[in-house]
């Protein structure tokens, strides 16, 4: 919508101009120019189609900003980068990137961003709406990004492909993370002994160790380790418990006694 809404009464103490009301909205009106447009805003009516895709709009600056989707055309530049976008619009929220300014404000726990729809995404995490779900498992999501990447579960679609070995993922972290296989990448290093890890994951793991930290522990005995890996070995049973030796662990002597006494009741 372009233009401005006006009073009459001001029109007419301002300019001198007969306004033309509103069929819509008695007490304002519009100048000539614009009350087409107004009108149009409100009727639903959209006169300018595409000719290529038979889309339709209110404004013909709108099927303007739309035909460049067609031809690519980018007339509005970054002078700080050059980077090219089709809109003004879209070039005053890239300017941002460049000045840092976050106008959108949580009024809840005062985190700044940089659109408006980021703000919205982000007050769900207060309010707990989850509007998205997935019509198979009925699981719900904040976003519907999220809501996609949850579907590939379901169809198995990976899109993202390692172009060295052909491996696919699902998300395109995961191909960043696996590609440090072949390059060899270990940016996540350890402050206390400098040992390096290709992802956040492991040093955090890794530093359970330094801290003497053992979160998984088993049940039978009680004894505690660091990462998840080593309980899974301590606690893992083989077929034959005959095999078993004696210094073996909590859960395998166990289920040995077990399998003596049972053996003796025959």
């Amino acid at each position: 919508m372009t233009g401005l809404l006006y009073c009459v009464q001001c029109m007419r103490s301002q300019t001198g101009k007969k306004p033309f009301p509103c069929k819509v909205h008695s007490n304002f009106s519009w100048l000539m120019s614009n009350l087409n447009v107004h009108m149009s805003s409100r009727t639903g009516e959209k006169p300018y189609t595409c000719e290529i895709c038979s889309k339709s709009f209110t404004l013909n600056q709108q099927l303007i900003t739309h035909m460049r989707s067609h031809t690519g055309e980018k007339p509005f530049s970054c002078e700080v980068c050059l980077k090219p976008f089709s809109t003004n619009g879209n070039l005053k929220i890239h300017m941002r990137s460049h000045t840092g300014e976050k106008p959108f404000s949580c009024d809840v726990c005062l985190k700044t961003f940089t659109l408006n729809q980021q703000l919205i995404t982000h007050k769900r995490s207060h309010t707990g709406e989850k509007p998205f779900s997935c019509e198979v498992c009925l699981k719900c999501f904040s976003t519907n990004g999220n809501l996609k990447v949850h579907m590939r579960s379901h169809t198995g679609e990976k899109p993202f492909s390692c172009e060295v070995c052909l491996k696919s993922f699902t998300l395109n972290q995961q191909l960043i993370t696996h590609m440090k296989s072949h390059t060899g990448e270990k940016s996540f290093s350890c402050e206390v002994c400098l040992k390096s890890f290709p992802v956040n994951g492991s040093l955090i793991k890794h530093m359970r160790v330094h801290a003497d930290k053992k979160p998984f522990s088993c049940d039978p005995c009680k004894k505690c380790f660091p990462q998840n890996g080593q309980l899974v070995p301590h606690t893992r049973i083989p077929e034959d418990p005959r095999m078993l030796e004696d210094n073996a662990n909590c859960m395998m002597s166990t289920y040995k006694k077990s399998f003596n006494l049972n053996s003796n009741i025959y």
